[in-house]
């Protein structure tokens, strides 16, 4: 996919069609998330089958707080419209890469039955 600025008005429409969607919650006064958008960006251009979604806390509200945004930079990841991984703070390019092939391999239906079985 590519690298976009979601807003609450595309944010269903973008989970629905998409496999993986990076969210990264952010703020133009930030200092982290400052730091951490050229690791993002770069990670866009890296996976362009992903979509990497950049949501400005400042614009839109309802969004953060539908996720209960507390501190930025937060980082979620939603796969076939689950959430699979929330973590606040930046990361490093390689931690961060680490992450996405995690999630690529991640089979989320499995890990659902497996945590509805009492394993996880």
């Amino acid at each position: 996919m590519a690298l976009i600025n979601l807003t609450g008005d595309a944010f269903n429409a973008t989970v629905d069609t998409d496999d993986i969607i990076i969210l990264d919650f952010w703020a133009n006064w930030c200092g982290p998330c400052k730091m951490f958008g050229p690791v993002f960006e770069a990670a866009a251009a890296k996976h362009p089958d992903i979509t990497f979604a950049k949501i400005d806390t400042e614009a839109e509200h309802d969004l953060a707080a539908h996720f209960n945004i507390r501190s930025i930079p937060t980082l979620m990841v939603l796969k076939n419209r689950t959430l699979v991984f929330n973590q606040a703070g930046a990361m490093s390019a390689g931690q961060f890469e680490q992450l996405i092939a995690a999630v690529r391999e991640l089979d989320v239906a499995a890990e659902l039955a497996r945590q509805e079985a009492g394993q996880g």
